[in-house]
């Protein structure tokens, strides 16, 4: 996608505030955890290199992405530090992970059977002088996401003893599980995932490095369960993980900053006249004259299409958005006529603030991590220190 840097149109991004967070949860962990830095999906939103460059300097030992890619645009940027790949990944490409140093999440003895043939051959293929580490793996267990992993005993069982056979191929670096619900004041179904994952963990016959359970709403909110090392994600980015819509979050242990704003500018302003509407099937008519500004972002930005009657700062001025939000424009009733180039910021750094990114996501019926990482590549990052 082209970005936009002809426009007045950008996603700012706080790396202070995101070297406090890291920083601060680095401070508070118990002795012997590691922090992992979440930066999958473009560092939600924030841009992944970046962001992981901050989180390193600041104490992250690690970073998680989701896809094979994303993992390989940090190599190709420089950072060494250990990658491990949240998602499954093609036994196909169980090769180019090894061959980059990066980890894959296993959660079947059928995709390793098929990655070792893939390591196989690539070894084959290699010169026999070159020794080439084991690809290294982490087991992902079910213990009610219901998204991947192992769930059943005798599964996890063979998959041992498959790796316990095969360490010429396989280094079993770590084993982890995700929990649905723990950004929940509900302990209920956590505590039986914690059940689920503690029963499966003590089959295990192959010793890990990690064992590692908490995300950024476990490790701020339980102690449910030893984890050598945290994946922070949400909370990197000063966001509290138990965003629910229009619902308070739950109380934080200690303080973290937003890093993220939206800004753009008035582009157009003009007066209407009573009966006219504004935007797509005009659900929204002027019953007086009344000054109108227009702001040259969309949903094609992922500004959302239902963002009509959610206010936004104008100046010094919070203006509602009147009409449908178009594509690549959207329109904001004014208090009086104000001038072109007048600065507009969509969501603010602010967590009290009314455009704050948490209550965008409660006026969309979201969270605020829908929010940030449908921000889309057309808006430039500007990152300010």
């Amino acid at each position: 996608m082209v970005q936009a840097t002809n426009r007045n149109a950008a996603v700012h991004v706080n790396l202070r505030a995101i070297a406090h967070n890291v920083k601060k949860t680095v401070e508070q962990m118990p002795a012997g955890t590691e922090m992992f830095a979440v930066v999958k999906a473009n560092g939600y939103g924030h841009g992944a290199v970046p962001v992981a460059r901050v989180a390193r300097e600041n104490g992250a030992t690690g970073f998680c992405v989701a896809v094979l890619d994303e993992a390989l645009e940090l190599r190709e940027n420089g950072l060494d530090l250990p990658i491990l790949v949240l998602g499954i990944t093609s036994p196909s490409l169980a090769a180019v992970a090894q061959e980059n140093d990066v980890s894959l999440t296993v959660g079947s003895l059928d995709w390793l059977k098929d990655a070792k043939e893939v390591l196989v051959a690539a070894k084959a293929e290699n010169d026999s002088d070159t020794n080439i580490a084991p690809l290294k793996i982490h087991l992902a267990i079910d213990s009610g996401m219901g998204r991947i992993g192992f769930i059943e005993d005798a599964d996890f069982v063979k998959a041992n003893a498959f790796l316990n056979k095969n360490q010429e191929f396989f280094e079993v670096e770590g084993i982890y599980t995700h929990f649905a619900s723990a950004d929940s004041a509900d302990e209920t179904y956590f505590n039986y995932q914690v059940k689920r994952f503690n029963h499966l963990h003590d089959l295990l016959t192959v010793k890990p490095k990690y064992t590692h359970v908490a995300n950024s709403a476990t490790s701020l909110f339980h102690e449910a369960c030893h984890s050598d090392l945290i994946r922070f994600g949400i909370g990197i980015y000063g966001l509290n993980p138990s965003s629910t819509p229009m619902s308070a979050d739950l109380p934080l242990p200690y303080e973290l900053e937003p890093a993220l704003s939206l800004t753009s500018e008035l582009v157009f302003v003009k007066q209407n006249h009573p009966g006219m509407g504004v935007s797509y099937g005009s659900t929204y008519v002027s019953q007086e004259d009344e000054w109108i500004g227009t702001v040259p972002l969309g949903y094609a930005d992922g500004w959302l299409r239902r963002m009509q009657g959610f206010k936004v700062r104008v100046g010094d001025e919070m203006c509602e958005i009147i009409g449908r939000v178009c594509m690549d424009q959207f329109m904001v009733k004014l208090p009086r006529e104000m001038p072109v180039g007048t600065e507009v910021e969509l969501i603010t750094a602010d967590a009290k603030a009314p455009n704050s990114v948490k209550a965008v996501a409660d006026y969309a019926d979201t969270i605020h991590y829908e929010i940030a990482c449908l921000l889309k590549e057309r808006l430039p990052r500007v990152y300010e220190k």
